[in-house]
């Protein structure tokens, strides 16, 4: 009887640990996780940790709950410019509702990236559609960013899944079109150059005319105090030699001839016809012991 218990004791603890093992399951951190009943949803809500189910009558599903990051391919949209541009972007999303992301995408990831793709080159067509080339490589790039990313955000929301942020790595132009638009940008650089050229000549000609109007102004205002300095000045010399030559009017006389004669004979060739007893040679004609007599 012994021998003929020990098979199906066997069995029936191998049973045991099969019923076991399929009837517990465990949930990670890093995980959300759903219980299905037949294909119909029974749990959504699972903290970390040791769970049971009905084996063979209940499923699991797993679902990764950490930021997901879809690198996309780069896409050719057109500025409202008509304008085409290379986007390069990428997104960062994760499953919140792991219940609404099973019944829309049946649970499976790729189904996931395909949907948020398809949204999203949607939103960069609408967003660059109504942005100029320089809006979207310059001045707009992170409020474009923010806007597409609301509006993926919103419709991926329907799905389970929320897309928590849009980047946008690079925005180029297609190679047959670049020759084109850096010569138009060329022109525009060189005609604002011109024009800021044209701005400073016309300054330096003020500064210049201002400046020479002061040089014109300054020298008169010279010219005229030295002038003024210069009559003073010989006013005060004539007085002074006035008031010297008071003293010894003879002598002031005899200052006066000799001054004459310097400049009368200084020449060498000059000719002078003059009366010996003229009043010219009063002092040649004059009594060395008594000038004058």
């Amino acid at each position: 009887m012994n021998r003929l218990m020990n098979p199906i004791v066997l069995f029936g603890g191998a049973l045991f640990l099969l019923l076991l093992s399929g009837s517990l399951f465990t949930v990670k951190e890093t995980e959300n996780a759903i219980k299905l009943q037949l294909g119909k949803i029974e749990r959504s809500s699972y903290e970390p940790g040791l769970h049971f189910k009905f084996p063979f009558v209940e499923s699991i599903k797993r679902f990764d709950k950490r930021l997901l990051t879809l690198d996309m391919r780069p896409q050719g949209v057109l500025t409202s410019e008509q304008k085409t541009v290379i986007v390069d972007s990428f997104v960062k999303w994760r499953i919140v509702n792991p219940e609404t992301f099973y019944t829309s995408l049946s649970g499976i990831e790729a189904n996931a990236i395909n949907r948020i793709s398809d949204l999203l080159r949607d939103a960069l067509r609408n967003a660059f559609g109504s942005q100029t080339l320089q809006q979207v490589v310059s001045e707009n790039r992170t409020e474009l960013m923010t806007a597409i990313q609301q509006v993926v955000n919103a419709q991926a929301l329907a799905l389970g899944v929320e897309v928590t942020d849009v980047r946008i790595k690079q925005v180029e132009l297609p190679e047959n079109v670049q020759d084109s638009v850096y010569s138009r940008m060329e022109k525009e650089r060189a005609a604002i150059a011109r024009e800021i050229r044209s701005e400073g000549e016309e300054t330096a000609k003020i500064i210049v005319a201002g400046a020479d109007r002061q040089r014109a102004e300054i020298l008169a205002s010279a010219y005229s105090t030295a002038e003024k300095t210069r009559g003073e000045g010989d006013a005060q010399s004539a007085q002074t030699y006035a008031e010297a030559f008071s003293q010894d009017p003879e002598f002031y006389s005899l200052y006066r001839s000799l001054q004459a004669y310097r400049s009368a004979f200084s020449g060498g060739n000059d000719v002078m016809m003059l009366q010996p007893d003229s009043d010219f040679f009063r002092y040649f004609n004059a009594d060395p012991r008594g000038v004058g007599q």
